[in-house]
């Protein structure tokens, strides 16, 4: 009940942003900050909680965007029903390639691979088929009406997001206290133990996978919906995998509000960069990819672990005297 009255005072704070502020650019940092969130929270079900890496979850994503995409222009389904079908088929997409993984015994660098390599084949197929708009990409005809899941203003957005944030923190409560995420963990931990206690590692992991997949396909088609473009590149790119990777690990991976912080923070610190060295071609990458190294170095459990890290840094440093 604690980690949920967080998650209710957390929607409450934040819905409350656009009813105190029209500001364009505050509501489109609020909406793209939830974004990274969403992405972060949906990777670490499964790379934090499960502990499969995967090196390419804009499989899931680019799958959610197509499927809403494509949904609405050549099968006229409207945008809010498209939305929960592009996350079902996200979630058969994860079903399919975890089934094909598990089956085998994929684990550690095998499966970060195996699923950086479905990414790829995605893309490839993507700009070769015509329903998809090949490399041309798809574009969603301007309809400014909430009815269309086209808001006026940033504020419809940030609500929408919100909304598909609130689910994934709800899922994630579920991971951390029911019987479920008890075994996710397990597996993760050990997965020959957890065998030998009854568990099932290939159906655990499968469903984690699941619904991993299904909420980063929530995130591809908030995506289209906003910016009512998707191609092969903006949908299968790798940048979309290592933008979720990242906010988990650099918040703390298997923790309820880690994958928060570390997207937040991530955000804060890109725009930053390229406000201040925006004008100097690199440099705010320079300085962002810096930070991170001194994250993953400093504080390896993340941000939602950094006690432990600095206490455990004192503790060599000190050669563990109080």
């Amino acid at each position: 009940m604690k980690d949920l009255r967080n998650v209710v005072l957390f929607v409450l704070v934040v819905a409350l942003v656009p009813v105190l502020t029209s500001s364009g650019v505050v509501l489109n940092f609020v909406m793209t900050a939830l974004y990274a969130c969403l992405l972060a929270q949906a990777w670490n079900i499964l790379g934090g909680f499960g502990g499969q890496f995967s090196f390419g979850h804009a499989l899931f994503f680019g799958t959610g965007a197509y499927a809403q995409a494509i949904l609405q222009l050549q099968f006229n389904v409207n945008a809010w029903l498209a939305l929960p079908l592009a996350m079902a088929a996200s979630a058969m997409v994860g079903a399919w390639v975890g089934a094909l993984s598990f089956r085998y015994g994929l684990k550690g660098s095998y499966f970060a691979l195996v699923t950086l390599a479905f990414a790829e084949v995605f893309r490839i197929v993507a700009l070769s088929v015509p329903f998809t708009g090949a490399g041309v990409g798809l574009m969603l005809p301007l309809q400014s009406s909430a009815a269309a899941m086209q808001f006026g203003t940033r504020a419809g957005f940030v609500w929408l997001m919100l909304g598909l944030v609130a689910l994934a923190l709800c899922v994630t409560v579920w991971l951390r206290h029911s019987r479920f995420g008890a075994y996710l963990q397990a597996v993760r931990d050990n997965e020959d133990a957890a065998r030998a206690i009854g568990v099932n590692p290939f159906q655990v992991k499968l469903l984690a996978t699941v619904l991993s997949g299904g909420l980063m396909g929530a995130g591809g088609a908030f995506y289209v919906q906003v910016f009512q473009y998707i191609d092969p590149g903006i949908a299968y790119g790798p940048h979309t995998s290592v933008e979720a990777l990242v906010g988990a690990i650099v918040g703390g991976m298997g923790t309820l509000w880690g994958p928060v912080v570390g997207a937040l923070a991530l955000h804060v610190l890109a725009d930053l960069t390229r406000n201040l060295f925006g004008q100097l071609p690199g440099i705010n990458m320079v300085i962002y990819g810096a930070v991170l190294v001194m994250i993953v170095m400093f504080l390896p459990r993340g941000f939602a672990g950094s006690e432990v890290s600095v206490r455990a840094a004192w503790q060599r440093w000190t050669g563990g005297r109080s």
